[in-house]
Formats: C-alpha cells, sequence, structure tokens
C-alpha cells in the first residue's frame, strides 16, 4: 500500500476508518433474516435510544449521508418559495453541490462570519420580506454545531438564535455532522444545546467520528415530520436493510463509544495546536474549541508538507489550512507532523 495513503493525515475525519466497536455491531447484526426497511427491531432500538438523549417526542429518520440529512431534513419544513439562513462557511452553501436549490426548491441566503458561528445580528438584514409576493420568505436558520471553523456555539448562544427565528415564524435547523466534539467541548448532554435550546431539527452525524455510513434525521418538536416518510422515499434514502444503519447507533451510544471518540479527537486537536502555537512562521487564526485546527504559514512550506501529509488549503489568499484530527489521531501522529513542520520552515 502506498505510504502517504496509509499515513494517518489531518486532511479529515472523514479519511479515518471505522471504530472496531461500530464493525463488531454491524457482524452482529449480520445474522439471519429481518424485517427491511426499517421496521426491525434494531432500528426500533435506535429510535428508542435517540428519544431518550434528545426527548420523547423526537422523531427520528435515518438516511445514508450528512448530506442528505441536511436536505431532506430541511425539505419537510419548507415549501420552495422559502429561504434558508447559514453562514458562508456551512455546508449548506459550500459543500452540497446546490442541493439544498435542487431539492428543496429554497434560496439559500448566507452570512459571513469571523470564526463560523452566525448571530441574530449578522442575518437581520435577511430578515425581511414577509408577505410580500415578491421575496423568497424566510423560514430556516441553519447552524452548524460544531462549526466549520471548528468552534462551538454555547447553548445560550443557540437559545438566542432559537428565539429570533420562533419570534419571526422561523424555524432552527443544525447540521450535527461534527455534534459529539462539541457535546465533549461543552461537556453537556446533547439535549442541552439542541431540543433544550430550542432546536426544531437536528442532523445527527457519527460518520466523522468512527461510524462507517448513515445519518439520522431527528425532528424534535412534534409535528415538524408530518409526511415525512414520503419525503426520505423520493429522496432515494430509505435503507431497504436499514439494520446496518441503526445498529452503528445501537453501538455509538453503547458506552459512550461516542464520547470516548470525540473526546480523544478533541485531546489530539489541543496537543497540535499547542505545539503549533511554539512555532515561529505559523498562526493559529480560529479557537481550537473541538477537532480543527486552522493555521497560516508560508504556502511554499505547506506545499512541501502535503506530499507526506495530505491536508485541506482553506484560504488561498492567507495561505490559511485547516487541520483535522480524528478519533484514531495518535501523539506519535501529531508529533511527526510537528517535527517535519520544524525541518520545513528552518530548512
Amino acid at each position: 500500500m502506498d505510504k502517504i495513503a496509509a499515513r494517518r493525515g489531518f486532511a479529515s475525519d472523514n479519511n479515518a476508518g471505522v471504530h472496531s466497536g461500530i464493525l463488531k455491531e454491524l457482524q452482529s447484526v449480520n445474522q439471519g433474516h429481518t424485517l427491511g426497511y426499517g421496521n426491525d427491531v434494531f432500528t426500533e432500538e435506535a429510535i428508542r435510544i435517540i428519544r431518550f438523549h434528545f426527548g420523547e417526542a423526537t422523531e427520528t429518520y435515518f438516511v445514508f449521508t450528512g448530506t442528505a440529512a441536511n436536505v431532506l431534513g430541511i425539505s419537510g419544513i419548507t415549501k420552495s418559495w422559502n429561504s434558508i439562513i447559514a453562514a458562508s462557511t456551512a455546508h449548506l452553501e459550500s459543500d452540497e453541490c446546490g442541493a439544498p436549490e435542487k431539492f428543496t426548491g429554497c434560496k439559500v441566503l448566507t452570512v459571513d462570519t469571523p470564526d463560523g458561528k452566525i448571530t441574530s445580528e449578522l442575518i437581520k438584514r435577511h430578515i425581511h420580506g414577509f408577505g410580500f409576493e415578491h421575496h423568497a420568505q424566510p423560514k430556516v436558520i441553519s447552524i452548524t454545531q460544531s462549526t466549520e471553523m471548528g468552534t462551538v456555539y454555547t447553548p445560550d448562544e443557540i437559545r438566542k438564535l432559537a428565539d429570533f427565528a420562533h419570534m419571526h415564524g422561523m424555524l432552527l435547523h443544525m447540521d450535527g455532522a461534527r455534534i459529539a466534539n462539541a457535546a465533549v467541548s461543552l461537556d453537556l448532554p446533547f439535549r442541552n444545546f439542541t431540543t433544550d435550546a430550542g432546536v426544531d431539527v437536528l442532523s445527527f452525524g457519527g460518520t466523522k467520528n468512527g461510524m462507517m455510513f448513515g445519518e439520522a434525521i431527528c425532528f424534535l418538536k412534534p409535528g415538524l415530520a408530518e409526511d415525512f416518510k414520503y419525503i426520505r422515499k423520493q429522496g432515494m434514502q430509505l435503507a431497504s436493510k436499514m439494520r446496518f444503519i441503526s445498529a452503528q447507533f445501537i453501538a455509538y451510544f453503547h458506552d459512550n463509544l461516542w464520547k470516548q471518540s470525540a473526546l480523544h479527537a478533541n485531546k489530539m486537536a489541543q496537543l497540535l495546536s499547542n505545539k503549533l502555537s511554539r512555532i515561529d512562521g505559523v498562526t493559529i487564526t480560529q479557537k481550537v474549541q473541538a477537532n480543527g485546527v486552522f493555521i497560516i504559514m508560508p504556502s511554499e512550506v505547506a506545499e512541501r508538507m502535503k506530499e507526506k501529509y495530505f491536508f485541506y488549503t482553506w484560504n488561498e489568499i492567507n495561505s490559511e489550512y485547516r487541520l483535522m484530527t480524528s478519533w484514531d489521531t495518535e501523539e506519535e501522529d501529531v508529533n511527526e507532523f510537528i517535527e517535519l513542520l520544524k525541518k520545513e520552515l528552518y530548512q
């Protein structure tokens, strides 16, 4: 195998493998026959567990991907004449290949933020035209927890956005692709900064934290999921062998596997940022609150580093780069990266 391909790098937590606990659960449910399309005991159990963590009113629908979770979840609470407000860095805007507009028909409106977190002040310019037929009707505010910049919303920040949305007859959606990293950063149960903070719809992801595939769309308020089963089917996300998505969530919550994995990833990000902060010629640009580290370094150094460690350019103009740690990142990976970076900087 190519050594670069085999190396644990810092490009994305998507690049990590599947946790052995998840694989063990998949093997366990791979016995005999069971009903398809979610009519099985494993899906029932996974839904029960999610209700325990988010509230008894939670209605859960499993899908294959994060893109599907975000887009279909929002489809269930919007009409084609609505608009969705998000940060310019949000996946809805920058990483979904136009899927929100294509499948919801809604207009996506964005705001630039210094740290990936949006506020009611930032989005006020989009909150107008209600009842005016020539204007797309604002309906959803979408936030990402933790954000694409590696920062984390506090429960109070989320509550303020939820109250603002509800005051204007809107709903609050949360892209929780890295929600586990946010939970351990805040040291709070999921419910404290979702259901109890006023979030209406949640895309709950685990793929970036040790799962193989599969996401959960969680409608946290009664009445929001009406007819959603048809939307999921039309969206081509109704899995026939649903047990292989559901089983992963059972394992994910068992013995707090999600917490152990996210805690380790966050710890490795702190280790990486601490070491980077002591290197002349490198500037950390964002608070390191989850498992992302954003740095500025000379572009020629970054290109040489990429020959051994692949990672993404975040902003070509100012030579900013994103480094992501994962549930399986080891201290050795961090130390080797730091030593190579010093060598390339000071040669």
